[in-house]
């Protein structure tokens, strides 16, 4: 049974390569600029120490991917700048991500460590800065206060927007309700096996875009017996199925891979779409499990 449609076949990577075919999805709030867009396709850099980072995020480079994710948290900042230099390709034609790091989010040692943050990225404006974890319950730390300096950072120009990474309801209701800003997107661990309905829902009717982090339930979910029919059946990997049902979800994507065939195979998504019922099974894959930590137990 045919459960894809045919988009057209995907352009093979060469020396000078198109961009991956991703659409842009807008960001509404938080933003320095109008019609500022996120490419729903990026590239994460979780865990790739800095010494190797730099070969690897140019080598996602050349496949086509243009969105870079990275973190101070991840220590890997350094070497995606290296790579973003290395490239040459120009600057209006990447959308580079970097996150708060825990320690850092009383209002002198944000500012101090997104000034470290852009020296390293060696970038004058950044695109998108986020709060990598609420900390709602930490000693000493005021959530709202980070979220208001993030605001600040917003108003110096040197980023184009601003938003938060594994908030919950209660934490994303309470930084709006104080501060009148709501974040341009909520990053957050998000796979077949952990839907994130609710918060999902709350993203829509505020206008935030919802990014997955932990994509593929790292790795977890490839494994799934469902998945695997699904995935002989389209004659595509089961990574495949699982971005393309985030895509088909409308939400922004950022798998990790550190092997360059793997790269250009999660790329190649824009070739076939997933019908209704394809969809619907892999939403049934759904079972609440969490890969990472809950926000509510990332405290300093």
């Amino acid at each position: 049974m045919s459960r894809a449609t045919s988009l057209g076949p995907m352009t093979t990577p060469t020396s000078s390569p198109s961009p991956v075919p991703a659409p842009g999805i807008p960001l509404v709030h938080a933003t320095a600029v109008e019609g500022l867009t996120i490419p729903q396709l990026g590239f994460g850099t979780y865990k790739v120490d800095d010494d190797e980072v730099t070969r690897i995020v140019s080598q996602a480079l050349e496949v086509g991917y243009r969105h870079i994710d990275t973190a101070q948290m991840y220590g890997n900042e350094a070497g995606v700048g290296r790579a973003l230099a290395a490239s040459g390709l120009p600057r209006e034609d990447l959308f580079v991500t970097s996150k708060l790091n825990n320690p850092h989010h009383r209002r002198a040692d944000a500012l101090r460590s997104f000034d470290e943050t852009m020296e390293r990225l060696g970038l004058e404006v950044l695109d998108l800065f986020l709060v990598h974890w609420p900390l709602a319950e930490s000693p000493g730390i005021d959530l709202v206060e980070t979220w208001e300096t993030m605001g600040e950072i917003l108003s110096t120009g040197r980023v184009r927007a601003v938003g938060v990474s594994n908030f919950e309801p209660k934490h994303l209701r309470r930084i709006i309700e104080a501060t009148g800003l709501t974040p341009a997107v909520n990053q957050i661990e998000l796979h077949p096996y952990l839907r994130q309905d609710e918060l999902r829902a709350l993203h829509a009717e505020l206008g935030i875009v919802t990014e997955s982090w932990s994509p593929l339930g790292r790795a977890r979910v490839l494994d799934d017996p469902e998945l695997a029919r699904l995935a002989a059946e389209l004659a595509v990997t089961p990574a495949q199925v699982i971005i393309r049902w985030h895509l088909q979800h409308g939400l922004v994507v950022i798998p990790k891979t550190t092997h360059a065939q793997r790269m250009r195979t999660n790329a190649d998504v824009f070739s076939f779409e997933l019908d209704a019922e394809a969809m619907g099974t892999v939403d049934a894959l759904h079972r609440g499990l969490r890969t990472g930590s809950h926000p509510d137990q990332m405290q300093l």
